[in-house]
């Protein structure tokens, strides 16, 4: 297996005006004093570490007195949000216990972790810069994945609530000397996130860039792959870049796949995948037809990456549906169209 590096940089796109109507009907769009840019006005950071002393590649940081104060009151109040629809009587019980801000990757979100003082219990939620090509990937997490989770927009800020998991790449050093029930069913659970992500184009699926959930069952275990990185939705041309399969830190996965599963299984869960997802399709029609409605009218790409996607799909494919889009939200949708269709070509992971 082969890494796929993105070709440069991901340029962040601007939230266009459709845009902020759709989120505003529904229900993503907040009015909020504080901003991304407000949290840059730290006067000191320190590395983080991780229980065995390792840099995280996250900085805690602090601020003067008299900002610290007003920030911590903004950010309970965002929590409130998240939380309990802006409810403001949670607040009395919560504080902030430390604020950190991550040096590494496109959006350099901070993380704030919050504490209810009523039993010490702690979570977080980040603050990002706002890419629509990020709340592209989000929406369509929502409507057409398995999971959910809420997130706002506020004029140039994206608030989101924390994904829990164990990170891709400490699952896969840590969690794979298992039982061969258990690595097979982390295989096919791989297999059908691979899925996702082709289907709905979300590239970058490095080990790093997605979480895994275990939840205990009457035998070994459950497994979900979810993603916590969604910069990439439908930007880069090379269609590689959207199967996890090619990215080389996915490997220890990839392998007990071949280790464990025929072909046959594999298309299976293909097959079961694409069938939940289009289930999901339906259910969302409307909602989707929306969204994309506003998506295939956003600039979200280069024209070079838009013609390179387009041949490789038509390629992949075999199929002409994709010589007329225009834009990466046309290419998505058509994605869409072609698996209701039962016209979907699966990959080849194995």
């Amino acid at each position: 297996m082969r890494g796929d590096l993105p070709s440069k940089k991901k340029i962040a796109f601007p939230v266009s005006h459709e845009l902020e109507r759709y989120l505003a009907k529904h229900g993503n769009l907040i009015d909020i004093s504080l901003q991304y840019e407000d949290l840059l006005r730290y006067q000191e950071s320190i590395p983080l570490l991780d229980l065995e002393h390792n840099d995280t590649l996250w900085r805690s940081v602090f601020y003067n007195e008299h900002d610290i104060e007003e920030i911590s009151k903004e950010l309970k109040m965002i929590y409130a949000y998240l939380k309990t629809d802006g409810d403001v009587e949670v607040m009395q019980h919560l504080s902030i216990a430390r604020i950190d801000f991550c040096t590494f990757g496109n959006t350099h979100p901070f993380r704030i972790r919050i504490i209810n003082r009523l039993n010490d219990n702690y979570d977080h939620f980040y603050i990002k810069k706002v890419d629509a090509s990020r709340v592209y990937g989000l929406e369509l997490e929502n409507l057409i994945s398995p999971n959910r989770f809420d997130y706002f927009i506020s004029r140039s800020t994206l608030i989101e609530e924390h994904i829990a998991g164990i990170p891709g790449d400490d699952f896969m050093k840590k969690n794979l000397d298992d039982n061969a029930f258990n690595q097979i069913r982390m295989a096919k659970e791989f297999i059908k996130f691979n899925e996702r992500c082709f289907v709905r184009l979300l590239g970058d699926m490095r080990a790093y860039n997605y979480v895994v959930d275990i939840t205990p069952d009457i035998e070994g275990s459950q497994f979900r792959i979810r993603a916590i990185d969604f910069d990439q939705q439908s930007y880069e041309g090379r269609k590689s870049f959207y199967l996890p399969q090619y990215f080389k830190d996915n490997n220890p996965l990839i392998f007990l796949g071949i280790k464990h599963m025929k072909a046959e299984a594999v298309k299976q869960y293909q097959m079961e995948e694409r069938s939940l997802i289009a289930h999901r399709v339906k259910n969302s029609r409307s909602r989707l037809n929306e969204l994309f409605r506003v998506m295939v009218q956003d600039k979200l790409s280069f024209p070079d990456k838009i013609e390179q996607l387009k041949r490789e799909l038509i390629k992949h494919h075999k199929n002409e549906a994709f010589a007329k889009c225009q834009s990466m939200g046309e290419i998505v949708r058509t994605n869409f169209i072609l698996l209701l269709q039962k016209d979907f070509k699966q990959s080849i992971v194995l």
